[in-house]
């Protein structure tokens, strides 16, 4: 459990830490306080928003070609011009585009792509 004011942790049943029962509980009242306290000790990305690194990568994989692992990330731009360069080449360049494609999954999937286009990291 941890202290409703200050996020310390306390024992179990208790409200307040030894600190802030010595300081006055309600001498805070009326003041806003932001606590982070990470309760997980694992690395687990907990962000709702967040993109999973295996379905990009085996999107990039599977269907690189296309972009699609690109448009899954919010990477629009490049996501495009892959879909272009295989669509406008009647399908005779889909080789290179398919060849950009395996590499960013393989990367996605390796860690050494770790975020998508706002910045969230991808989770597990």
């Amino acid at each position: 459990m941890f202290c409703k004011q200050c996020g310390s942790p306390i024992e179990d049943g208790q409200e307040l830490c030894e600190n802030c029962k010595a300081n006055g509980a309600n001498s805070n009242a009326g003041t806003t306080q932001n606590i982070n306290v990470n309760v997980n000790s694992g690395n687990t990305n907990t962000n709702p928003n967040a993109k999973s690194k295996i379905a990009a990568g085996l999107l990039g994989i599977f269907l690189g070609s296309f972009g699609v692992h690109n448009f899954y990330l919010g990477f629009t731009g490049k996501a495009i011009a892959q879909l272009l360069i295989t669509v406008l080449s009647c399908g005779m360049l889909s080789f290179a585009s398919a060849i950009w494609g395996l590499v960013e999954g393989i990367m996605i999937l390796t860690g050494s792509m770790n975020t998508d286009a706002q910045g969230n990291p991808l989770k597990d």
